[in-house]
């Protein structure tokens, strides 16, 4: 809670609002002007990774930091972090990774110390945070802060191609991109499991669990509870969503919704499809993950 309490200044609504949104609406506009000549592309790998990379390069300070290690690092420290199997390959391939992001930080530090902003880095280090308590930070942030809104722009965008009944709803202003938002990481939540360790003996719904027992919480699983809603299976802008736990709850909830709302629902779309005219699939879209969930490629066209 100490370092989530320092984290606070960096995602605030209030710098989401003030600082973020303004760099979030340019770095969206940048991709889609490089894309849009082409007339086609991959939305994930063209223009839903880079345009989460460079937010996050942005949010955390990491600017010495390309998109596409920016997406590398995280794919390898999650493959680590999700390697219950103990594979040496994976967990070698994640603690470089790791050790990467160690140097990018201790790179920018002496810039960000000589003229501090409301990057993560910098607030971590204005309150006092450790290089090894900046460093652990920062690698989770990257896991949680490149995959997620990766996979939540292309998912999105791959939901409303595929229920043109639902977008239409936006178009004719019954719902928002924050709904479609909304609806989509309930729907198919980008993160569906995350691991815990059994702090005390229990017993629940018949199972013994002892301490330090590893146990699965399926958020993919209760973001789609019938008891919580009706027709889970079913996408549809005008639920409401606000029992679902796609950013966790309590002490857990993510630090970075506000954020990842505003860079997903407030520009990423809404750009995507107001300027690219005819937006359509131009193919298979296959998906994969259990943990961390989202397409693997999306390929479109549109008229240019």
């Amino acid at each position: 809670m100490r370092e989530r309490k320092a984290l606070f200044p960096a995602l605030s609504p209030r710098t989401v609002r003030d600082v973020l949104s303004q760099r979030f609406q340019r770095l969206v506009q940048d991709h889609l002007d490089r894309l849009r000549p082409l007339g086609q592309c991959d939305l994930v790998k063209d223009y839903a990774m880079p345009v989460a990379a460079d937010a996050l390069r942005h949010m955390t300070g990491l600017l010495n930091m390309d998109a596409s290690d920016m997406d590398a690092a995280s794919q390898a420290m999650l493959d680590e972090a999700a390697n219950y199997q103990r594979d040496p390959a994976i967990r070698a391939h994640g603690m470089a990774a790791a050790a990467q992001v160690l140097a990018l930080i201790e790179d920018r530090l002496p810039e960000l110390r000589a003229k501090p902003d409301l990057s993560i880095i910098s607030v971590f280090d204005q309150a006092g945070l450790t290089i090894d308590e900046i460093a652990g930070n920062v690698r989770v942030i990257i896991g949680g802060g490149q995959n997620e809104p990766r996979d939540a722009i292309a998912g999105t965008a791959w939901a409303l191609l595929t229920h043109p009944d639902q977008h239409a709803l936006i178009r004719a202003g019954q719902a928002s991109y924050d709904d479609a938002f909304g609806e989509y990481v309930r729907w198919i939540a980008p993160i569906g499991m995350s691991p815990r360790r059994v702090a005390r003996s229990d017993v629940a719904c018949g199972v013994a669990f002892a301490p330090d027992d590893l146990v699965f919480l399926m958020f993919g699983s209760g973001c789609r509870d019938a008891a919580h809603f009706e027709h889970p299976d079913r996408f549809d802008l005008t639920r409401d969503t606000r029992a679902a736990i796609a950013f966790g709850a309590g002490p857990h909830f993510c630090a970075g919704a506000a954020a990842s709302k505003t860079l997903i629902a407030g520009y990423a779309l809404p750009m995507l499809f107001d300027q690219f005219d005819g937006l359509e699939r131009a193919g298979d879209v296959p998906f994969a993950g259990w943990a961390f969930r989202g397409p693997l490629s999306l390929p479109v066209r549109w008229r240019n």
